[in-house]
C-alpha cells in the first residue's frame, strides 16, 4: 500500500512540477489528436449532414453500415493502416510509418464514423424543423447543408469533441502504426503501457492524472454544451 501511495504522490508532483518527459508526451498526444479531430470533422460533419437530408436507394444500408464502423475495434483499424503503409503496402513508398501521420491516419478512420454518426442524428432533427422552410426558398443541397450545419453548431461541437474523447484514449492502433518511439511517436496511452511495463509508476500515474484530466475536460465541455443547448430550446 505504502508503495501506491509513493507513487500517486510522485506522479501528482510529475505534473505539478511540469516534467520535461510528461509534457513532451501530453503534447505530442494533443497534436496529434487534435489534428486527427479536425481532418475527420471536415469530413464527418458534412457527411452526416448530406446523409440527413438526402433520399437516395442505399441509405438505410449506408447509415446501418456508418453505425456499424462506430464500433470497429482499433487495433484492426491499425492493422489495415500498417499493411497500407509498410514498405510492402501500396503506399509504402512515402515512408509514414512509425511517424504521427500515420497515428493521425489510423485515428481518422478511428473516429469518423463516430463524428459522422452523431452529426448524422442531429442534422436529422433539425432538417425535420426546417425542411419545408428551406424546400420553399428553392434553397440548393449545398446552401442546405450550410444551414443547417450551423443552426445544429453546438451539437455539431459535441460530436467533435467526442470524437477526440475517444481519440485520446486510443492506444491499440496507435501502438500498431506509430511504433511508440521515444521523441518521435509516443504519446500518453502508449507511453502509460511502456513505463508501467518498466516499473516506472511514478511517470506512468502522472501521464494518467493528465488523461484523466484531459477526459474530464472533454466530458464537462460536453455536459456545458448539452446545458446550453437544453436552455436555447425554451
Amino acid at each position: 500500500m505504502g508503495e501506491i501511495w509513493e507513487g500517486l504522490i510522485a506522479g501528482f508532483w510529475l505534473v505539478v512540477s511540469l516534467d520535461a518527459d510528461l509534457v513532451e508526451v501530453t503534447l505530442r498526444s494533443l497534436q496529434v489528436t487534435l489534428t486527427a479531430v479536425v481532418i475527420a470533422s471536415a469530413i464527418g460533419l458534412p457527411f452526416g449532414a448530406w446523409l440527413a437530408i438526402r433520399r437516395f436507394r442505399h441509405r438505410r444500408a449506408t447509415i446501418a453500415l456508418l453505425n456499424a464502423l462506430m464500433g470497429l475495434p482499433p487495433v484492426v483499424v491499425g492493422l489495415i493502416v500498417y499493411l497500407l503503409l509498410s514498405r510492402s503496402g501500396p503506399f509504402g513508398v512515402f515512408n509514414l510509418l512509425f511517424t504521427p501521420t500515420a497515428m493521425i491516419i489510423a485515428q481518422v478512420i478511428i473516429i469518423t464514423p463516430l463524428i459522422a454518426s452523431i452529426a448524422h442524428q442531429a442534422i436529422r432533427d433539425i432538417w425535420a424543423d426546417y425542411h419545408d422552410l428551406l424546400i420553399s426558398l428553392s434553397t440548393s443541397k449545398i446552401q442546405r447543408i450550410k444551414t443547417l450545419l450551423w443552426d445544429g453548431r453546438r451539437a455539431l461541437i459535441t460530436a467533435s469533441l467526442a470524437g477526440f474523447g475517444r481519440a485520446i484514449g486510443e492506444v491499440g492502433a496507435i501502438m500498431i502504426v506509430g511504433g511508440n518511439i521515444d521523441n518521435a511517436t509516443r504519446v500518453l496511452t502508449t507511453a502509460i503501457a511502456l513505463e508501467t511495463g518498466k516499473g516506472d509508476f511514478a511517470l506512468a500515474l502522472g501521464l494518467g492524472f493528465v488523461l484523466i484530466g484531459l477526459a474530464v475536460a472533454v466530458n464537462l465541455a460536453i455536459h456545458a454544451i448539452g446545458q446550453t443547448e437544453s436552455e436555447g430550446k425554451w
